[in-house]
C-alpha cells in the first residue's frame, strides 16, 4: 500500500491524539481512585509484588 506523506502525517497525528486521550483518561481514573481512598503506599505495593514474585529487596 502506498500513501501520501499527508495521509501518513494524518495517521501519526491521530495516533498521538489517541495516546494523549488514553493517558488523560488514566490520570483521571488514578485521581478518582486517590480521592476515593483506593490507594496504598508505593513501598507497600512494591513489597507485595516482591513477595508475590520472590524478588529479594535490596537495602540501598
Amino acid at each position: 500500500m502506498v500513501q501520501s506523506a499527508e495521509a501518513y502525517q494524518r495517521l501519526v497525528e491521530l495516533a498521538a491524539r489517541a495516546d494523549r486521550d488514553e493517558a488523560v483518561a488514566a490520570i483521571r481514573e488514578g485521581l478518582a481512585d486517590a480521592e476515593a481512598g483506593r490507594i496504598k503506599p508505593a513501598r507497600r505495593a512494591l513489597e507485595t509484588l516482591a513477595r508475590k514474585y520472590g524478588i529479594l529487596a535490596s537495602d540501598s
